[in-house]
């Protein structure tokens, strides 16, 4: 179907593509890096002739994406969807499409130690950076970390990947690149600084020193709704299109791309494509983290459990949404840092945003990886509360609810798919625990999640026993609306 896609019924590249350089290299060929960093690159070349294009990697799974981007010229369809009207996009500034294990790994390293290259930036999810949610810092003991250590000029991790890309570089003479998290964490560029740092120790002293010294690590803040795709998206977006796409992806028409401006070898003029450009992304990821991605996943286990399968249908609850709206500016509003923003027109556009009846985002979809999640997103809140002796129940309910959601029953008696790096760890607990208070007792347990200090807090224990008791009792609808009628 070569090119098909430039004869599609959206916007098409009418720049030079022939033009275009491979100056970023991008870990993780995903939905939500198609319709969020890959758009600003094409709003650039489209509209202010900029000449930075992408190479595409995608290191362990998403074979077929790359293959399917290869068999349509790296072309690709984006869909913005909104209650009235879809439109769509086709995106051209993909150079380069590779898998490390179709490929090879050799390709797939050459291409990151191309001259040209300024950028590696990454969508790996959190579990990509093979580290602890409560520490930010990097597991020696994972899996594919003792793997590379084991064989680190074949890596299959990304930080492995990184840093033999960079040793690599040192020894050709060649500039080092930054490396740019685009991922939903707090403080993303350090994370990805820790980890690369650790692993580099571990393999070369030598070489972690050359990266302490030419490597930037920008932290940045991401916003998109982009849902999973489905049959029936594509199908979709085939209609408005005319063109058969398996690449495709759709999302909500809002974007927004904060990013930490300190890159050693150069950058696009994002800023022209509508990013902001700062010194500090931390206040915003802080906000974003918290008060988006914190209510999200309170609608999301809560949600599910109340048998609720889309984040709009959770907003035609309105005690859902009052709950949503008071968690974000009652309990997740004050623990910010950040200035000059609204918090109060924040909250109100989240909500609004949530209420897309286009976008059919997954309640099941948001619950994934909460292991990963919950430090960032819920319980930095919490840690912030007990410090100043600040009530926080809902964000208690967004734990317990969590709590019931990984206990793999929902409240009709059928099985949840529990999708969760920690799954083997989280199944044993519950297994291993009776139901009720002892159940609360040992997930609290779990160190990786929770820390050590947080599960000797009683106030903190006391408040999700509670939560977690009247879910048991009640259920989540009217646990919830029991919550909201509280305040």
């Amino acid at each position: 179907m070569e090119n098909t896609l430039l004869e599609a019924n959206a916007t098409l590249p009418q720049y030079d593509r022939d033009g275009l350089q491979s100056r970023i290299v991008h870990l993780g060929f995903g939905a939500f890096h198609r319709a969020h960093q890959a758009v600003y690159a094409d709003i650039l070349a489209a509209e202010h002739g900029s000449d930075w294009g992408y190479c595409e990697v995608n290191l362990i799974g998403g074979e077929q994406q790359i293959a399917d981007l290869k068999a349509q010229d790296n072309l690709y369809t984006v869909a913005e969807m909104s209650a009235d009207a879809w439109t769509s996009r086709v995106v051209g500034v993909v150079k380069k499409a590779l898998h490390a294990q179709v490929d090879g790994l050799e390709t797939v390293l050459a291409a990151m130690c191309d001259p040209q290259v300024a950028i590696v930036s990454l969508t790996i999810t959190e579990k990509g950076y093979c580290h602890s949610p409560a520490t930010g810092q990097l597991m020696l003991d994972h899996p594919f970390i003792v793997a590379d250590l084991q064989n680190p000029h074949q890596p299959t991790s990304a930080p492995g990947v990184v840093v033999e890309a960079l040793a690599r570089r040192k020894a050709a003479g060649l500039p080092a690149f930054s490396v740019m998290s685009c991922d939903n964490m707090p403080e993303n560029g350090h994370v990805m600084r820790n980890v690369t740092g650790a692993y580099a120790r571990a393999v070369d002293g030598e070489l972690a020193d050359w990266i302490e010294s030419h490597v930037t690590f920008p932290s940045t803040m991401v916003d998109r709704i982009v849902p999973a795709v489905t049959p029936d998206t594509l199908d979709k977006i085939e209609r408005l299109t005319g063109v058969r796409d398996p690449a495709a992806v759709a999302c909500e028409p809002f974007r927004q791309w904060v990013i930490e401006d300190n890159f050693v070898a150069g950058r696009p003029a994002w800023e022209k494509a509508g990013a902001e450009l700062v010194s500090d992304v931390i206040p915003f990821e802080e906000m974003k983290l918290r008060m988006l991605n914190g209510s999200h996943s309170f609608l999301a286990y809560l949600g599910y459990l109340a048998g609720y399968q889309h984040i709009n249908d959770c907003m035609e609850d309105k005690n859902y949404r009052r709950a949503a709206h008071a968690l974000m500016l009652n309990e997740q509003a004050p623990t910010l840092k950040v200035k000059g923003v609204d918090l109060g027109r924040y909250a109100d556009l989240l909500i609004a945003r949530y209420s897309n009846p286009a976008l059919r985002h997954r309640t099941w979809q948001i619950a994934m990886d909460g292991s990963q999640k919950l430090p960032q997103r819920m319980l930095d809140s919490v840690r912030w509360h007990l410090v100043h002796q600040k009530p926080f129940p809902l964000l208690a309910l967004g734990v317990a609810g969590w709590m019931r959601y990984v206990g793999g029953v929902d409240e009709q008696g059928n099985a949840i798919d529990v999708s969760d790096p920690q799954l083997a760890v989280i199944q044993a607990t519950v297994k291993g625990s009776a139901e009720g208070e002892s159940r609360v007792r040992a997930l609290l347990g779990l160190e990786a999640i929770f820390g050590k200090e947080l599960p000797r807090e009683a106030v903190f224990v006391d408040a999700v026993m509670k939560a977690y008791l009247t879910l048991l009792q009640k259920g989540a609808k009217a646990t919830v609306e029991q919550y909201v009628s509280q305040r």
